[in-house]
């Protein structure tokens, strides 16, 4: 499978006859793979084999057999350009800010499970599927998602919108009958105070003499319209606009202000100078390991240590060093540079949050020619109220569009393995496609 050019791939296969033990339903003998010993690996090899459902913990690359294992494993992956924030995907994010500028906590303490696949436990996590070279677009097949957490503008506070309510109220010269409100207007009849509370009348609805009920939200976008259209009029040295020209000034300041807010928007902003913390995102070579990965090896294993006791409830002799250089720093892929990709280059990285001085999480990725494949991520559990998980995964999709100004074919990001049966995973579900086996 190599391409013309490059080293060849060496790998020793092991065969699917025995079952072993499953990390999900912990049936002992219940998870079937085709399994090999990557010795080397170029990464144009690694991405055929992920396309065909194998995927790597080490150096140990294996791959489900999906009719007879017990807890099937589907490869999922992202469209990264056209993926788009969902309102808990916001959440996540403002979260993350408002804890960076202001150091601010949230109340709720509660973590989904990040995009770890309990690999080291489950040597089976994938299934058989076609490359996006090969795949028809019937095949492509949205997991699940949901319609109503489409991105939207941003909330805003309760005060402001009631009185913005009012305020339109007053202006339309009526009094406007709202399902959720019953703020009376004074100065209005005593008969129309009355109307206010009472529910139309069998048969009759809505008052269509009235001026129909308007959202705080367009309300507050056609002000803002207006606004721009004064402004744009007075930069004409006090020449009117014709009529042909504010339809187009409204038509494209509505298509500014429609756009939703992408994770670089969250992830990017300019910072206050009197902020409360600093994050900052490193991206080091761990195989062959860099001067950086080795300077920060101790630190980040103990931080491993950490998540693998608290939240996968390991017992400390197990999280050893060899264990996590084995699973987590190890890898066959051969580091490649190629004059049209990424700076970084191909091949087996750490993405590393730094938090003020100090490691709290660390992403472990594969860059390949046409990818970001996540394998696994640990943070440490003192910071779980900042939703890690889902947080990492967002920064490795906008680190995925970052790479592609760079290397244009590289434009997708895999997340691993969807298991149905397995409900700590359903969080992967919504952004992802799965792609049948044909």
């Amino acid at each position: 499978m190599a391409a013309a050019g490059s080293s060849a791939s060496i790998v020793e296969y092991f065969g699917g006859e025995d079952g072993y033990r499953c990390g999900y339903c912990k049936n002992e003998a219940g998870n079937l793979s085709h399994g090999m010993w990557a010795h080397s690996m170029t990464v144009q090899d690694y991405q055929d084999l992920i396309d065909r459902g194998w995927r790597r913990s080490g150096k140990y690359v294996y791959k489900p057999i999906m009719n007879q294992t017990c807890c099937p494993q589907y490869t999922i992956r992202c469209q990264a350009l056209h993926f788009q924030t969902s309102k808990s995907h916001k959440k996540v994010l403002k979260k993350m800010l408002k804890f960076i500028s202001k150091g601010d906590v949230s109340k709720g303490v509660s973590e989904e499970e990040p995009m770890d696949s309990h690999i080291e436990d489950v040597v089976t996590c994938d299934f058989a599927y076609k490359s996006e070279s090969h795949a028809s677009q019937s095949e492509l097949t949205p997991l699940s998602v949901d319609h109503t957490e489409r991105v939207e503008d941003e909330d805003k506070d309760a005060g402001e919108t009631k009185e913005e309510v009012n305020a339109q109220q007053v202006e339309s010269g009526s009094l406007q009958i709202c399902a959720h409100k019953d703020t009376t207007v004074t100065g209005e009849p005593s008969h129309s105070a009355k109307i206010v509370h009472a529910p139309p009348k069998p048969g009759k609805g809505a008052d269509l003499s009235k001026p129909p009920c308007r959202k705080a939200k367009d309300i507050r976008k056609e002000r803002k319209l207006q606004k721009l259209l004064q402004n744009q009029t007075c930069t004409f040295e006090g020449s009117e606009l014709q009529a042909g020209d504010q339809v187009f000034l409204l038509q494209n300041s509505k298509s500014k202000t429609n756009q939703p807010k992408t994770i670089e928007d969250f992830v990017f902003v300019s910072l206050p100078d009197d902020a409360q913390h600093k994050l900052e995102v490193r991206v080091v070579r761990s195989s062959p390991p860099s001067s950086q990965f080795k300077a920060t090896f101790q630190e980040s294993y103990q931080v491993y240590k950490r998540y693998q006791m608290v939240i996968h409830k390991d017992p400390p002799d197990k999280p050893t060093i060899n264990q996590f250089t084995r699973f987590l720093c190890n890898s066959p892929l051969e580091a490649e540079n190629a004059p049209n990709g990424p700076e970084c280059g191909y091949g087996s990285f750490h993405q590393q949050y730094w938090l003020d001085g100090k490691i709290i999480a660390v992403g472990v990725i594969d860059i390949l020619p046409y990818c970001v494949s996540s394998v696994y991520l640990y943070y440490d559990p003192d910071y779980s109220f900042l939703s890690l998980g889902v947080y990492s995964a967002l920064r490795e999709i906008a680190f995925t569009r970052q790479l592609h100004e760079k290397a244009p074919d590289l434009c997708f990001y895999y997340m691993g393995f969807y298991i149905h049966s397995c409900p700590k995973m359903r969080y992967k579900i919504c952004p992802f496609l799965l792609i049948e086996e044909g």
